[in-house]
């Protein structure tokens, strides 16, 4: 597919802005790079260039297309001293902090410069697209447009349109990251989109599971990667994101869905970043990183290993049909977000039909009753696949 003769604007040059700086250089855009930070900007130029030069290095890549691909990536300064700049874009990505009221002041500035036809494009996780584009006077053109990090590397971007937003903008940015060589899916505009919604029981249940001391951080990693299939355990892939990261997206998406209990965020976690353990970036987290720590060792006990996968795999299949009943997206993108968004091992809708949609029921009213909290109410549509005897993944 050609790529639009478009020149690229995208705002916030940490490690997403510069990943999705890097996707749009390597297809041919001219891209304007800026942060409220000019010296963020060289730093990001200077981490692509030593990307690609390990790609170069590799046989990846070769030096003639690494070096015109960062000649396309373009320092415009700090964006606290104007947006000028990026007058011409026909797309601007903003990549900044996630704080709704910086987001919606940098979208209320860039619609004062850039021309009524440009798109204007936010990166955000887990704020409401509708929300960012109430700060202009033409929302209709303001639209989520969600990678995953690395981005040069992570295949999903979830399109999130307002309900503000136009269906011919929607259709622009999906095509756009079609030809940019991502896999796209279209999420309505509700908290944490499709993956980050989906995604919170594989933290949040792990946490509980810590909590209750049913096994220690390294037993229930074990146990999801050699048992569950998943690249990461829950904790260790925490550490990597960064529990500051993490806990805010949860924080998110608890507040946004009006503090309901099934997005509840753990205290391990609040004090785990009160502390400053925030993971790999600061040496410590749920794992200590530093030189000569000992790495702890799982109990390699197999029948608990399954029963925390199934505690944990049924409230993410439970989390992923009640999105379908939600209508947060539609059955095939959800199976595609959680498989390209976050590389889970197979779509939870099949995961549950594999498993029995009536386990998962039973896995969960078990935990209901015990518990008794509404963190483990069933979805009303996995009752009604089970009384049916139909498949979730219809």
């Amino acid at each position: 597919m050609s790529v639009p003769p478009v020149i690229v604007g995208v705002v916030g040059a940490g490690a997403m802005g510069r990943g999705i700086a890097q996707v749009a250089a390597a297809a041919g855009h001219h891209v304007l790079l800026s942060d409220a930070d000019a010296g963020v900007v060289e730093r990001a130029r200077d981490t692509i260039r030593s990307g690609l030069a390990r790609d170069v290095a590799k046989g990846r890549l070769d030096q003639p297309r690494a070096d015109a691909l960062l000649a396309r990536i373009e320092s415009v300064g700090a964006t606290s001293l104007g947006v000028g700049a990026f007058a011409e874009c026909g797309l601007v990505i903003e990549a900044v902090v996630e704080d709704l009221s910086v987001k919606r002041t940098l979208f209320a500035a860039l619609e004062g410069v850039v021309d009524r036809e440009a798109i204007l494009a936010t990166n955000t996780s887990s704020l409401s697209i509708a929300a960012i584009g109430a700060a202009t006077t033409h929302a209709d053109r303001v639209v989520g447009m969600h990678f995953f990090n690395p981005a040069p590397l992570m295949a999903l971007v979830e399109i999130v349109p307002a309900i503000t937003t136009t269906p011919e903008i929607a259709e622009r940015t999906r095509a756009l990251a079609v030809a940019w060589g991502k896999t796209t899916v279209v999420a309505t505009d509700t908290p944490g989109f499709i993956v980050n919604r989906v995604a919170r029981p594989f933290y949040g249940e792990a946490l509980r599971i810590l909590e209750e001391g049913v096994a220690d951080v390294a037993t229930i990693d074990w146990a999801m990667r050699d048992v569950g299939g998943f690249r990461m355990g829950p904790f260790e892939l925490m550490d990597l994101i960064g529990n500051d990261v993490n806990f805010a997206v949860t924080t998110s998406v608890y507040d946004g869905f009006f503090q309901d209990p099934r997005y509840r965020p753990s205290l391990i976690q609040r004090r785990l970043v009160d502390a400053g353990l925030l993971g790999r970036k600061r040496e410590r987290g749920y794992y200590d990183y530093r030189a000569g720590a000992p790495a702890p060792a799982p109990v390699s006990d197999v029948d608990l290993a399954a029963r925390i996968v199934l505690r944990i795999v049924a409230m993410l299949v439970n989390e992923a049909v009640d999105a379908v009943r939600l209508r947060v997206a539609a059955p095939h993108d959800i199976e595609l977000a959680m498989t390209k968004g976050v590389n889970y091992p197979r779509g939870l809708l099949a995961w549950g039909d594999e498993i029995g949609p009536a386990t998962i029921l039973h896995t969960l009213e078990t935990l209901q009753a015990e518990y008794g909290e509404d963190r483990y109410r069933p979805s009303p549509l996995l009752r009604a696949r089970v009384r049916d005897g139909a498949a979730l993944l219809g």
